[in-house]
């Protein structure tokens, strides 16, 4: 299989990012990152893509094209897929990227997703809820908050004593095995671009 294209979007700490750029650093991942867009100037991610010699982009949020600046961003490094790696906004891409952008969510949806659960949120509401596991899930995005078909999921026990730290911490190293995982399954998907 060819090497894969990504384009990364950002909103925060970059550790998602970090990850995919050790793994491809360490040919555990054939992949190429050819642009990360950050929805903030201030996003600790920003850093990671500039040390990576990455291109990164920064498109304010309150920006009122701010869809279109990322499809911009996007299409001008012609990506296979686009990952959204603790990016929290919606991004309403054009049709052209249906089936091609993929998130990950830190819990096992249906369950504890949609607008505004995101981060501590989620594993706030697992532990409130009584629930007796939690995990991640990769999705196939679509033009709504964590919904979209499912790739897959990995599992964690939620243990008595949680603290939203600590499934934060056993959910976030499951995240770093699925969502490497979920890219190369999808991309293996994609119709071959004629070079």
């Amino acid at each position: 299989m060819k090497t894969i294209n990504l384009a990364v979007l950002i909103s925060g700490s970059g550790r998602t990012l970090q990850n995919f750029i050790d793994l491809i650093a360490a040919k555990k991942l054939d992949a190429r990152i050819k642009v990360v867009v950050s929805s903030s100037a201030d996003a600790g991610g920003n850093e990671k893509a500039r040390r990576a010699k990455i291109p990164l982009v920064v498109v304010d949020r309150k920006d009122p094209d701010f869809g279109d600046a990322i499809t911009q961003a996007v299409d001008k490094h012609k990506v296979d897929l686009v990952l959204l790696a603790g990016f929290l906004h919606l991004w309403k891409f054009p049709a052209k990227y249906k089936g091609r952008v993929l998130n990950i969510h830190p819990a096992l949806l249906p369950a504890f997703g949609g607008k505004g659960m995101y981060g501590h949120r989620v594993h706030e509401a697992v532990l409130a809820s009584g629930a007796k596991e939690s995990g991640c899930t990769v999705h196939i995005a679509d033009l709504e908050y964590d919904r979209g078909p499912i790739v897959l999921q990995r599992k964690v026990k939620v243990k008595p004593g949680d603290t939203p730290d600590d499934l934060a911490a056993r959910v976030f190293a499951e995240e770093c095995i699925a969502y490497p995982e979920a890219v190369t399954k999808v991309a293996a998907t994609l119709p071959r671009k004629s070079s």
